[in-house]
């Protein structure tokens, strides 16, 4: 018996839910309320791919060695600290086994929806509401057309909500739950320098940070970092923490629009913290932008009968574990597992080992990213004292590198015989 399943959202998330279920035999819908796919993002995201999720990727892909050719190796995770006032930096960690690789969100999303069959996303779709039926084994979802505003009603075994941070599904079952704020904001960015790699910037960034191309840099000042490596195409992803009462946001999302002023301000206090190459670099990428950094504390459950909840959906993080889309691929790739091993007769068997599978990483991972990024935001812990890094010791450094997230390394049980064969 075949199972039906509707997935709301069609981000990184979505798509890959889409794949794993798929690859289980089950038929599915994804629901977009975007209007077409990615072509590009003006403003632009990177991210970084663990071993794991490279594995689970490519068994997606009719032509695995694309994402090899759409990303880059990043093989060094280095930590430093910068003195803002004397221009100088010292390496605080550095680790040579990190073995991810760096891709730019659009790329990754086109090559997972170009490996989808054509009707498997609806675009344009934007969901409305679901309701369970009385005996529990179907789930009515309802969508309205952004093109000609219809409602349209669909049907299936399972609903998984694969709507972002701010889920609405969730908050369905957990009304009260909030996004809590992490007291920082992101300046965001990317320099595409493919038309001037020899540029003065160029030359002295690379000079100033040699490894970078293969490096993930973490750069730590008083009470901020930042973060930049480098993407395929000539491209360097930038961010940069800024401590900072909660911004007022309008809409459903979690960037904010700036204005010119304010990206000269930030130049501005950008001098008086970084290297002058970095700073350069932050100066000359067009249409910087301001993310507000948010986690939420765990849920205690992401299955209610025929619903489960993937993703940010499921766990809101922040990003210094670089854990999002990969804990997205994994999640994706346990449940359509767990849908494969139980069936759609049994889907209530498969969801509760999808949650006991997934739900003990994902917190832990959670908080630790936490963790993670008010050590480097000096920010204050209740068993450790604020992290300096002009004076830090070495045993206070050993906590920054991504190595000591918890389960990074781990594959789950589930997945064990898959990947396997995949390494075979």
């Amino acid at each position: 018996m075949k199972g039906k399943v509707v997935v709301v959202g069609g981000s990184i998330a979505g798509l890959s839910c889409a794949h794993a279920l798929i690859a289980a035999g089950w038929e599915v819908v994804v629901l977009e309320k975007t209007s077409s796919p990615a072509t590009g993002c003006a403003t632009g995201a990177g991210l970084g791919l663990d071993p794991l999720a490279q594995k689970l990727i490519n068994s997606w892909l009719q032509q695995p060695h694309l994402l090899h050719l759409t990303t880059i190796p990043l093989t060094i995770d280095q930590n430093e600290a910068t003195d803002g006032e004397k221009k100088i930096n010292r390496m605080l960690t550095r680790d040579e086994s990190f073995n991810f690789r760096a891709a730019y969100w659009s790329d990754l999303h086109t090559l997972l929806y170009n490996a989808l069959p054509p009707e498997v996303v609806r675009w344009g779709h934007t969901f409305v509401s679901f309701c369970i039926s009385n005996d529990e084994n179907r789930v009515r979802v309802k969508t309205k057309t952004s093109q000609s505003g219809d409602m349209i009603e669909l049907v299936g075994d399972l609903l998984v909500a694969a709507d972002g941070c701010l889920s609405s599904i969730r908050q369905n079952f957990f009304p009260d739950h909030k996004l809590r704020y992490s007291g920082y904001c992101a300046w965001r960015g990317v320099l595409n320098f493919s038309d001037n790699e020899n540029s003065d910037t160029i030359v002295g960034l690379k000079k100033a940070f040699p490894d970078l191309g293969k490096c993930l840099y973490f750069d730590i000042g008083s009470g901020t970092h930042s973060v930049f490596y480098e993407l395929l195409n000539k491209r360097i992803n930038w961010i940069w923490y800024v401590n900072q009462p909660e911004p007022q946001l309008k809409g459903n999302s979690v960037t904010m629009k700036v204005s010119s002023d304010m990206i000269a301000k930030m130049h501005e206090a950008a001098e008086k913290v970084w290297l002058p190459e970095l700073v350069k670099v932050i100066q000359e990428t067009k249409d910087p932008f301001l993310n507000v950094i948010y986690d939420c504390e765990p849920l205690g459950q992401i299955v209610w009968q025929n619903v489960a909840l993937i993703g940010d959906a499921a766990h809101p993080t922040t990003p210094h574990g670089l854990r999002s889309t990969n804990m997205s691929v994994l999640d994706a790739a346990v449940l359509g597992k767990c849908l494969e091993k139980w069936g759609v007769q049994n889907l209530s068997s498969a969801l509760e080992e999808y949650q006991s599978t997934r739900l003990p990483v994902t917190t832990k991972q959670v908080l630790f990213s936490r963790r993670l990024g008010r050590i480097k935001q000096g920010l204050e812990l209740p068993d450790r004292h604020s992290f300096d890094p002009i004076t830090a010791k070495q045993e206070d450094c050993e906590e920054l590198q991504q190595k000591e997230m918890p389960f990074l390394s781990d594959i789950p049980p589930i997945l064990s015989d898959m990947i396997t064969q995949l390494e075979n």
